[in-house]
């Protein structure tokens, strides 16, 4: 199974024991057109979350999104692409202890905002029911799994939940995993968390931290990757060859490229801030003939660039994002 995961949005798509698929981002339009669509597990655990989901990355963050500053207008952006994600039934939230990090002037953690936004969501609604994926940053000075224990209830507590649906290694231990990965089982084994995940990890990494869990009965039930119609490295060094293997979902991150694939980029308007560097006037104009495939293949079937994108990549997609396309591009 595989799924993938934007800087600005994700989506979960289900798999099969032989053909699995890719998470990837989703348009507002895509979201509406997922609302009934029945929920899937996540590998070989037993959480269910929907096929689409948000990736938080750009929420709070002064460092590479908005424009190195975090204001109100920002703030309502971003509730309100919460509050219009769970309105079309999807509520499949990933975020990470590092995005929007306080270490950062102006910024405001990810996980902070997503569970204060959850709890004015439930106070409105309280039958609302939201799924939160977050991630252990390995950093070189936390060693074992004690350090991931901790951080996870730290996690906890700034999202303001008693449990995390998935817990991720963001990526891997420059000393070592082996710490890291028991303290993933740790985590489940004391019910904080319902699943855990890895991110960023080769294929080598990725079949001992399924071999380490196994051994405890537990599943691996992600792994997030980089992987889009540009950038197909994991089809190439056997990354999702060994979670179609093994049944481990893929969850792909930046399936849009950050919104270059969709046409909300041309070399005459790059996107702000440390992307601008990425995608350069000479590699937009290089993109354009992709771009330009997309958008025909899309309006014979009166559909988005991004619903294209998504169904080519077969897969389940976080977007990190979201508020922009609302607020930039509501049609991206």
């Amino acid at each position: 199974m595989a799924m993938s995961v934007s800087s600005a949005c994700f989506s979960v798509f289900s798999y099969k024991k032989v053909n699995r698929r890719t998470r990837a981002v989703a348009s507002e339009d895509f979201a509406v057109t997922l609302k009934t669509e029945d929920k899937v597990k996540l590998g070989g655990s037993e959480l269910k979350v929907t096929k689409l989901g948000i990736g938080a990355w750009s929420w709070g963050d002064t460092t590479y999104w908005n424009n190195f500053e975090w204001d109100d207008r920002k703030m309502k952006a971003a509730k309100a692409a919460f509050d219009a994600s769970v309105d079309c039934g999807i509520t499949f939230f990933d975020t990470a202890e590092v995005y929007g990090s306080t270490l950062s002037l102006g910024a405001i953690n990810s996980e902070t905002l997503l569970g204060r936004f959850i709890k004015e969501r439930k106070e409105k609604y309280p039958d609302t029911e939201v799924a939160v994926a977050t991630k252990f940053a390995a950093l070189p000075w936390r060693f074992g799994r004690q350090s991931v224990l901790n951080a996870l209830k730290d996690s906890i507590c700034r999202l303001g939940v008693s449990s995390i649906e998935l817990y991720q290694l963001h990526w891997p231990g420059v000393w070592g995993n082996e710490g890291y990965i028991d303290g993933l089982g740790d985590a489940v084994e004391q019910g904080l968390v319902k699943a855990v995940g890895v991110s960023n990890y080769n294929e080598r990494r990725l079949r001992d931290a399924y071999e380490r869990l196994k051994k405890r009965g537990i599943p691996l039930a992600s792994n997030q990757v980089n992987y889009s119609l540009i950038y197909r490295a994991p089809e190439q060094n056997g990354v999702k060859a060994a979670c179609d293997e093994l049944g481990i979902t893929l969850i792909a991150y930046s399936p849009i490229a950050q919104g270059a694939l969709t046409g909300k980029y041309t070399p005459e308007n790059l996107p702000t801030g440390p992307r601008s560097r990425i995608y350069t006037p000479e590699f937009l104009t290089k993109l354009q003939p992709l771009v330009n495939r997309i958008k025909e293949i899309g309006e014979n079937y009166g559909k988005t660039p991004t619903q294209c994108i998504s169904c080519e990549l077969g897969s389940i997609t976080p977007i990190d994002t979201l508020q922009s396309t609302i607020t930039s591009s509501p049609r991206r």
